[in-house]
């Protein structure tokens, strides 16, 4: 099956796995150790491999053998997912939206202009995003790899929802916020939250281009988010503060 059946303009707008930055190996992990600690970071400023694996284990431990794994992408999944997958469709999960809710001082922060991350926050209505299918035969490593990117600081709470796609209803691995986490902010004013992304900037890029690669990518799926929407519209008047 191609993967892009249900979405084949999403072909070219979809950074492949293998050209991905964000596709975490052992040696990406020790890079980032190594810049962590020229910045004075202490040695547990990451989840250590066991607990990595730990929770991994505890969100995947019930997939049978020959079982496909379900992912829901909200945010940067939906244009540079990192893993390998079989299929890809558009996907409703309710109870949830996206919200900017954690500080990063790494990505597209740094301690100097700290930035903010965007999680699943629960609250009314649904969150409209892509839903990946990762084949059994591969879903021990590319889930490795996975956790490595999302679960590299446990800002985020790891667990199966059920999602509905126009294909049916599938069961998928989501990736929503960690209230107790120290980064934790919980949801600021449109206008605070666009103060932070228009100033912040780390290794990864700017927290500006973020916003705008999704809002570029909800635009070309079609799915309206009004608080993406508001928050772009904020943004012009906090770069001029």
């Amino acid at each position: 099956m191609d993967p892009f059946t249900h979405l084949p303009g999403l072909r070219e707008r979809l950074i492949p796995a293998h050209e991905s930055g964000v596709r975490i190996t052992p040696e990406i992990l020790a890079m980032f150790d190594e810049r962590a600690r020229a910045m004075g970071r202490p040695a547990g400023w990451r989840l250590s491999e066991e607990e990595r694996e730990a929770s991994r284990r505890d969100v995947l431990g019930h997939l049978r053998p020959g079982e496909d794994l379900w992912v829901y992408g909200y945010g940067s999944l939906m244009w540079d997912p990192g893993f390998h997958f079989s299929e890809v469709r558009v996907a409703n999960l309710d109870g949830y939206q996206r919200r900017f809710t954690f500080r990063t001082t790494l990505g597209r922060g740094s301690l100097e202009r700290p930035g903010l991350m965007l999680a699943l926050e629960p609250g009314a209505g649904s969150c409209r995003g892509l839903a990946f299918r990762i084949a059994a035969s591969v879903v021990e490593a590319e889930s490795t790899i996975l956790w490595r990117r999302e679960m590299m600081r446990g800002v985020y709470s790891p667990a199966m929802h059920p999602v509905a796609t126009p294909q049916g209803p599938v069961t998928a691995l989501a990736f929503a916020s960690n209230p107790h986490h120290a980064e934790y902010v919980g949801e600021l004013s449109l206008a605070d939250t666009a103060g932070f992304i228009a100033r912040a900037a780390g290794p990864l890029g700017t927290n500006r281009g973020y916003l705008e690669q999704l809002v570029a990518q909800l635009a070309a799926l079609a799915i309206e988010d009004d608080y993406v929407a508001r928050l772009l519209a904020h943004l012009p008047a906090a770069c001029d503060e």
